[in-house]
């Protein structure tokens, strides 16, 4: 493939933006490449600015669960456009999208608005906080919340792609009070729990984790967890920015049946848009402002443009036979490269769960991010250059998901699949 044009605009690019990206991901530095500058999406695939087409299966990084420019959310994006942009005053579509929230996400009955999944989750933080008269939070390592100050501790997603140990300014004192725990192991939480549950405030986690490629819960793990927080009276955080309404129509929570006391949303619920929220009982929804003390605002939240993109997608999302198309459809895709893998000689291990997914050039289990970062990177990286030459787009990084919308046909998946079986033997 010719990348020419994408050349010169990067080489443009780095004169202006740090590293000539507004995402540090997408420069592709960790598959020893440079990035491609897209011009525009319609269904599954992308085109690129040297006229160059891509099957794509980052999807804006998940919440593209119809694919590029559908109907539904365009439609919806035409018809509110012209009545402006936003207010920063109410407008009736937010009490439309909070109701479809709560309809759908079982553990959610009031729910605000945010800009972005990192404020969903710094916002949950403090409500949290606030809610228990805690200052403690655990995460687990490997789990990437947005880049807040008290969250770059062992992280995953960019933090952990280009190997950065938490970040440069953020003070320790921002930190001091974050404590990180390994993934999938239950009795680090009841021992520390044993220990100091009465100061924690919450524990925070991706209940399936997509930032350390796609490691699914342990069977036990978040009932385990749920049990401590119960007894402890510290309050369950589930960031869903990924899982919501991706791997079932009411989240992990609703795939597993476990129920957090906050919920964390992000841009899946505008369709694509910049946005996010959080939500859980009345009970600690109350405690933020104006109804209560915890301040939490924003000029943009729950803009008109974004709520009705996002209604429109969650009104499809609706139907649950989009999900039993949506598992079918993966499944068939990670057989078809698992086979090529096995019939090139390449030790792969895939994780997926509904349709998220990670091949992880690793020929042990990956449960956790001490075993994800076991993966041979460098040959995801030659992985990634081949499949990109392909024709196909994946994520330029070992340790991120690959997504599969409805707008990904037969022929696409058997592409794809035809594209991993040439790359596997140039391994």
């Amino acid at each position: 493939m010719n990348f020419t044009r994408s050349r010169s605009l990067y080489d443009e690019a780095v004169q202006y933006i740090p590293g000539g990206v507004n995402s540090p991901v997408r420069s592709c530095k960790a598959v020893g490449t440079k990035p491609i500058f897209v011009t525009s999406g319609k269904g599954c695939h992308i085109t690129d600015v040297d006229g160059n087409s891509y099957i794509d299966y980052v999807c804006s990084w998940g919440p593209l669960i119809l694919g590029h420019a559908p109907e539904p959310v365009i439609k919806a994006l035409k018809n509110t456009l012209p009545g402006g942009t936003s207010f920063g005053i109410p407008t009736p579509i937010e009490i439309e999208m909070a109701k479809k929230i709560v309809e759908m996400v079982p553990s959610i009955e009031k729910v605000r608005m945010v800009n972005s999944g990192t404020e969903a989750v710094m916002s949950a933080i403090r409500l949290a906080r606030g809610y228990t008269g805690r200052s403690k939070i655990v995460k687990f390592d490997g789990c990437y919340h947005g880049h807040s100050d008290c969250l770059l501790v062992e992280a995953g997603s960019g933090v952990a792609t280009l190997a950065i140990p938490g970040s440069p300014g953020v003070p320790e004192n921002l930190v001091k009070d974050t404590i990180s725990l390994p993934y999938n192991n239950l009795d680090a939480v009841k021992n520390l729990a044993k220990d100091i549950g009465s100061e924690i405030a919450c524990i925070i986690l991706e209940p399936v984790a997509g930032n350390m490629g796609v490691v699914p819960p342990g069977e036990g793990y978040l009932e385990g967890l749920r049990k401590i927080c119960d007894d402890n009276g510290i309050v369950l955080i589930f960031d869903e920015v990924m899982t919501g309404f991706r791997v079932s129509r009411g989240g992990a929570q609703e795939l597993y049946g476990v129920y957090p006391d906050i919920t964390c949303l992000g841009k899946v619920i505008g369709g694509g848009m910049p946005v996010g929220a959080y939500g859980g009982s009345k009970e600690i929804m109350s405690s933020v402002a104006p109804e209560g003390n915890v301040y939490q605002a924003g000029t943009l939240s729950g803009n008109p443009l974004a709520m009705s993109a996002g209604l429109a997608q969650l009104e499809v999302l609706s139907d649950p036979a989009i999900y039993k198309e949506l598992e079918e459809k993966s499944a068939y895709l990670e057989k078809g490269i698992m086979d090529a893998a096995r019939k090139s000689g390449v030790d792969i291990h895939a994780n997926r769960v509904g349709s998220m997914g990670c091949v992880f050039f690793n020929n042990r289990p990956v449960t956790d991010f001490e075993s994800a970062k076991k993966s041979d990177t460098g040959k995801y990286a030659s992985f990634f250059r081949s499949m990109l030459e392909e024709g196909v787009y994946l994520a330029p990084s070992q340790f991120e998901a690959y997504f599969v919308s409805t707008a990904h046909e037969e022929k696409d998946l058997d592409k794809t699949i035809e594209a991993a079986a040439r790359a596997f033997k140039m391994l």
